[in-house]
């Protein structure tokens, strides 16, 4: 399971703040102005918000926050208060009416292990939290945040374990990528040199069978989560294939990644400081997302 514990953020600007509920939570990260970012879904049921503008081919260039949260669908909601916080400090889009706050938002399903939702008020919370000088520096992780109820292996059923929110750092030089995931997966979480199982294939053709020649859907009640994000600068193809990046370390840390019951999607944000080769911050960003995750592995922490 992911260990309990702080960890430090060497992204300069990044501050990470949680609200935590009985069963649920959500995280936020934000990002300093400028911060330009992009997105990628590959898990077949996502639950997500304003993912649409992070598309290289939008117009809108720079997001101020990224929201991780619980409570699926619901928990969405949590995204108004982290707007309501941005609007505050002055931080959005600029309109005739005001600064629009850009929060991309994914929500994973906890629904089960709690009545509990994040909401606005959850999510104004968790970004006040983010504001604060010491969550630029440090890092709660474990069963916090978006990662409060969130559990790995679910394939197994009532043998499930804790996956919480983990994170790890990539440094080459002056290059710094974060990689920052709430672990809700169908699959198993790998330990370093664990050989993956086929074991789940029979849950996942079970499930099939249950669901073949009637109305019933498949459950759609896991999905890995995250937020990578680097101190390199990068234009918006280059935020979505860091994303992309962050999905090839999903695929070798979970197994079986990626399938229609998850929602498995990554937000990507580059804050602009450091010159960079968009390869070498890919390549960061698969070592540490698979570092992040390999902490939810089952038996650790």
């Amino acid at each position: 399971m992911a260990a309990t514990g702080q960890l430090p953020i060497s992204v300069p600007g990044v501050g990470i703040g949680h609200w935590t509920t009985q069963g649920s939570g959500c995280t936020v990260v934000l990002f300093p102005p400028g911060t330009v970012g992009s997105a990628q879904v590959l898990g077949g049921a996502p639950a997500s918000r304003e993912l649409d503008a992070l598309n290289p081919l939008m117009s809108v260039q720079h997001l101020d926050a990224a929201l991780l949260t619980g409570g699926s669908a619901f928990g969405l909601a949590s995204a108004d208060g982290v707007m309501r916080y941005l609007r505050e400090h002055q931080r959005g889009v600029m309109t005739p009416a005001g600064p629009v706050p850009i929060v991309p938002t994914l929500g994973l399903f906890d629904l089960a292990d709690s009545a509990a939702r994040p909401d606005a008020e959850g999510g104004y919370l968790a970004a006040a939290a983010a504001g604060e000088p010491e969550a630029h520096t440090r890092l709660a992780v474990g069963l916090v945040g978006a990662g409060r109820g969130a559990r790995a292996g679910r394939w197994r059923g009532e043998n499930s374990y804790p996956g919480g929110l983990v994170y790890a750092e990539q440094r080459l030089g002056e290059l710094v990528v974060g990689a920052l995931c709430a672990v809700n997966a169908f699959g198993d979480v790998l330990s370093p040199g664990e050989e993956p199982s086929l074991d789940s294939a029979a849950v996942l053709a079970a499930l099939a069978a249950a669901t073949s020649g009637d109305s019933t859907p498949l459950p759609r009640t896991n999905t890995t989560i995250g937020v990578v994000f680097s101190n390199a600068k990068l234009d918006k193809t280059g935020c979505h294939l860091m994303a992309q990046g962050a999905h090839d370390g999903l695929a070798r840390a979970i197994h079986p990644p990626h399938t229609r019951l998850d929602g498995d999607a990554f937000i990507a944000a580059a804050t602009g400081q450091i010159p960079a080769d968009l390869d070498t911050v890919r390549m960061l960003t698969v070592l540490a997302t698979a570092q992040a995750l390999g902490m939810a592995a089952a038996g650790t922490g």
